[in-house]
């Protein structure tokens, strides 16, 4: 995640940065390279047609614990950005003890904010998979290059397959099934081409009480797509390596916070 004591116009500027598409949000259009407070949230930046934005409040994560077994964030009055607190919520009950609050997911490989000659360098975390089910692209903004410019990444994501009826394997008793097994190594498909390796991939299942499950420990790997033509490509995609089931679902109508807690924050390589 960029650094908030660093808003993204501390990127060095650069003619390719503004020179690029411009960024139409809310409403309101800005030039690549621009930056803006969209809200008392949250600093944003235009690049090449996508806005990137970082979390000016606390992004801290408590977990359940004997003293604050029910860890969630309220909004207080007066106040723009939420605090945790520790009551009980009235329409929440516990199903086990592994009950959490949503955790961010783990990240590997390097620290992200390093710094060089003439460039302070820092990548955001990837954003979330652009579809719930089926194939979808994950992005980031990174300006960890030779030139230390903003450059726009991207990686295929999926986080659980459109055909798969995860809610019939939930067991009896249960409510949710986190990690679904695979019964078979599985290829993947994009755009009519086929992976020319099959996976033992795993994905994030489902909730009947209204919780989430979403990637928790995800790694990044390139995978070798082959087409009808002979062509082969090659392209990073997300690996998921646990899930977490959370009531700290987004709600639809914030857009900013659907942003921020829908992240899968894989490795940083």
């Amino acid at each position: 995640m960029l650094d908030p004591c660093v808003p993204p116009s501390f990127f060095p500027s650069s003619p390719s940065a503004k020179d690029g598409a411009p960024c139409v949000f809310g409403g309101t259009v800005y030039r690549s390279g621009e930056s803006f407070q969209s809200s008392c949230k949250y600093q944003c930046t235009c690049l090449d047609g996508a806005v990137g934005c970082v979390p000016l409040c606390s992004m801290d994560v408590r977990l359940p614990s004997p003293d604050c077994p029910f860890p969630r964030r309220v909004k207080l009055p007066g106040k723009c950005c939420e605090e945790w607190v520790c009551d009980e919520p009235k329409d929440h009950t516990v199903v086990g003890p592994a009950l959490a609050a949503y955790r961010l997911e783990d990240t590997f490989g390097p620290d992200p904010t390093m710094i060089r000659a003439n460039c302070l360098v820092q990548t955001t975390e990837w954003s979330a998979c652009s579809k719930t089910c089926g194939m979808g692209i994950s992005t980031r903004v990174t300006n960890d290059n030779a030139f230390c410019r903003l450059e726009k990444q991207s990686r295929l994501c999926m986080v659980r397959p459109c055909e798969a009826d995860l809610e019939e394997n939930i067991k009896k008793g249960k409510k949710c099934i986190r990690t679904p097994k695979i019964s078979k190594p599985v290829k993947f498909e994009l755009s009519g081409c086929t992976s020319v390796k099959t996976y033992r991939a795993k994905f994030c299942g489902v909730c009947t009480d209204g919780r989430c499950c979403t990637p928790h420990r995800t790694t990044t790997l390139p995978v070798e797509f082959k087409c009808p033509d002979g062509e082969v490509m090659k392209k990073n995609m997300m690996f998921i390596k646990t899930c977490a089931c959370h009531y700290n679902c987004p709600g639809d109508n914030d857009i900013f916070e659907s942003l921020y807690y829908r992240k899968m924050y894989g490795d940083m390589a």
